[in-house]
């Protein structure tokens, strides 16, 4: 396909512009704070002028898919998935995309990706300004709360939702505040200020543990610390090598020594908070007994020698790389006669060699989820396109794989990653050590507690006690509210009080369900994606949700050119990290 970055941009302009042209004419009558609406519900202004005009974006052609090349010197390649969005009619909107996606509605979920108002986006972004934008700090969504007000390095007030198109919230008001030290939280929490707190440091579990009065409430990490192997190095190219180890390791203990409150021992590669992710035979329970004779059945009465490598950076999944490194050598020294030298990469040298499958002894590494789906984690280590880092493939792990991202019949998915868990199971390229989490606790009169593995409580579904607000302690303040520009977990959760995507998680859980989509059905290929919206659905200014809206919303983000492509920082990571890339993205420059 040829493309014309200038006629692209110009067409993008004279949208936008005809838009704004229209609104000064009269044509939409949208307040610009998002005060709720007096008397009844009423469509916008510009709904109610004239027919419905659907939008389409690229507006003159696709997303080029199959771009290998920059275009040209200002551009990088694009590297995105998804093709192009257009308004079907007001109530449908239809997402084509580059290759098939059947974990496409749980990438819609996160608040990065909420639906805004048209005549919103374009009052409140100024496309000749960088990070003072109005929508920053002004939010007008269709969540079960509205934005009350922000008082700056004290707290953000969120008031009920009264026109929510779903359950009405429990509380009149959600109070969000913010303590950087987890000891001071604490305190609050046993003093009764606050309702509810997050992450609890391990200092305060005992405490907590302690106190029927301020129950707690564990949140599963999405993510994995792993022990890898590579199959084409001997002793590790024997499979009962492999076995002999993931039952000589007590993962109990060293998730007990080194791991925060909430976390878990491994029971299967992929998080069981993810849908699908422990479907198969859970993980070989730690028997040294047995682990030593099948090590001499092998061939190696005498243990072996080895190394173990690994990166001195803390992550999420790894908080102590060389206290759980050491921890290691010391069990498999004990519990195998396994003589491990421990031997420290930097990073770049680490994940260079593990990916290339030079990685010749034992390697201590994890991954953290990039959406809540199984084949996120699995399809990336054990499907057709990983890397060598476990050596030869699995076929019947492959096999798998490949089957439960062909469907979307969700008992055809579990029976596909089930067999894909008990074939890791089986070859041990790994061992699964712990998903790293964190804990939330409440007072003990909160009604519907939780504790969200993709940290977006939905606190609308809590009842304080007899009080008529809850007061939430968190550990930072949001950097901005226009959260298509913000990364921060804070941001996000406060993100998702107010604003809707499509889909959206569960209370308490990692599944998705439709939010202002009725349903979002895909054709045979999973290639297209067509959502028919929920009808009755308004902002909280009282304007009418339509497709156009949601085209906007995601064109703003997706385009490098868009004259709405504004936030704080304008880098839409979680775009980029979502969707794989923007439309017309920058050259990088070294």
């Amino acid at each position: 396909m040829t493309r014309s970055r200038s006629r692209r941009r110009s067409a993008t302009l004279l949208l936008v512009a005809a838009a704004l042209i229209g609104e000064a004419c009269g044509e939409s009558s949208q307040p610009t704070s998002p005060e709720p609406p007096s008397g009844s519900q009423s469509t916008p202004a510009a709904q109610s002028a004239g027919a419905f005009e659907p939008m389409t974006y690229p507006p003159d052609g696709d997303a080029p898919c199959d771009e290998a090349q920059p275009p040209d010197g200002d551009h990088a390649a694009y590297a995105g998935s998804i093709r192009r969005i257009r308004a079907i009619e007001a109530g449908t909107v239809e997402f084509e995309l580059c290759a098939p996606d059947v974990a496409f509605p749980t990438r819609l979920a996160f608040p990065a990706f909420a639906v805004n108002d048209t005549a919103w986006l374009q009052s409140h972004i100024d496309p000749d300004r960088s990070g003072d934008q109005a929508i920053l700090a002004e939010v007008n969504g269709t969540g079960p709360y509205r934005l009350e007000a922000w008082n700056r390095g004290s707290d953000i007030s969120l008031v009920r939702n009264e026109a929510y198109w779903g359950e009405a919230g429990r509380n009149e008001r959600l109070i969000v505040r913010w303590r950087d030290d987890a000891a001071g939280r604490l305190a609050e929490l046993e003093a009764g200020s606050v309702d509810g707190i997050d992450d609890v440091g391990p200092g305060g579990v005992d405490a907590i543990e302690s106190d029927v009065a301020m129950p707690a409430v564990a949140r599963p990490g999405l993510n994995v610390c792993y022990v890898g192997f590579n199959n084409t190095y001997a002793p590790f190219d024997n499979p009962r090598v492999r076995q002999a180890i993931a039952m000589g390791i007590d993962r109990d203990r060293i998730v007990q020594a080194f791991y925060p409150p909430g976390s878990e021992v491994a029971s299967h590669f992929s998080p069981c908070a993810i849908p699908d992710g422990c479907s198969g035979e859970p993980w070989y329970e730690f028997d040294p007994s047995a682990a030593r004779q099948l090590l001499a059945e092998a061939g190696f009465p005498d243990g072996v020698q080895t190394t173990i490598q690994y990166r001195d950076v803390v992550r999420a999944y790894l908080p102590d790389p060389t206290a759980v490194a050491a921890e290691l050598q010391a069990q498999l020294l004990a519990n195998l006669n396994i003589r491990a030298e421990l031997e420290v990469l930097t990073e770049e040298t680490f994940l260079t060699t593990v990916d290339e499958g030079r990685a010749d002894g034992i390697h201590l590494l994890g991954r953290s989820a990039s959406i809540p789906e199984a084949s996120s984690l699995l399809d990336r280590h054990f499907g057709a396109g990983a890397s060598k880092e476990f050596g030869e493939p699995i076929d019947a792990l492959v096999g798998a794989l490949a089957a439960g991202a062909a469907t979307i019949d969700a008992a055809a998915r579990t029976a596909a990653y089930g067999e894909a868990n008990s074939a890791i199971r089986t070859n041990v390229p790994m061992i699964p050590i712990a998903h790293a989490g964190s804990m939330t606790a409440y007072r003990a009169d909160v009604g519907g507690t939780q504790a969200s593995p993709v940290r977006y409580e939905r606190f609308a579904t809590m009842m304080p006690g007899d009080r008529r607000q809850l007061v939430w302690l968190t550990s930072a303040e949001p950097a901005g509210l226009y959260c298509a520009d913000e990364t921060t977990a804070v941001a996000q959760v406060v993100c998702s009080q107010l604003t809707e995507g499509l889909f959206g998680f569960e209370s308490g859980d990692a599944s998705v369900a439709p939010a202002l989509a009725e349903s979002c059905e895909p054709n045979p290929e999973l290639t297209t994606w067509t959502c028919t919206l929920r009808t009755g659905v308004t902002f909280h200014d009282g304007a009418a949700l339509d497709a156009n809206d949601v085209v906007l919303s995601f064109a703003a983000q997706w385009d490098a050119e868009h004259p709405l492509h504004r936030g704080r920082e304008g880098r839409f990571q979680p775009f980029v990290e979502t969707f794989g890339g923007l439309l017309n993205p920058p050259r990088q420059v070294p």
